[in-house]
């Protein structure tokens, strides 16, 4: 995928899922729960880099067709599911707490 537009880079970014803790601005999660940082995107050393992915077999590049994806997490389209390597760590945090800022973990 060349370089990307930012209004594609926008579009994309809304398909992120929104967490109450965090500014859905600035941070979202993938379809693994691994955290992305807005300002990150295309950044492959960053911590929260993320990337977009065509998760329509024979597709366009459109925004209905791209989802953000952490940058060690991708989606297989044979099979229809995301393949996760890295999701978010709330390990020994009760649930109704929120950890700021976020961390993510392999799975």
């Amino acid at each position: 995928m060349s370089p990307a537009d930012p209004q594609l880079v926008d579009a994309v970014w809304r398909h992120g899922r929104v967490m109450p803790e965090a500014d859905p601005a600035h941070w979202r999660q993938d379809e693994c729960g691994a955290w992305m940082h807005r300002e990150q995107y295309g950044q492959e050393r960053a911590e929260f880099c993320w990337k977009m992915v065509n998760v329509t077999p024979g597709s366009a590049d459109s925004a209905e067709n791209l989802r953000p994806f952490h940058r060690s997490n991708g989606y297989d389209v044979a099979r229809g599911s995301a393949h996760c390597a890295l999701t978010a760590d709330r390990g020994n945090l009760p649930a109704e707490k929120y950890l700021m800022p976020p961390r993510s973990r392999r799975a």
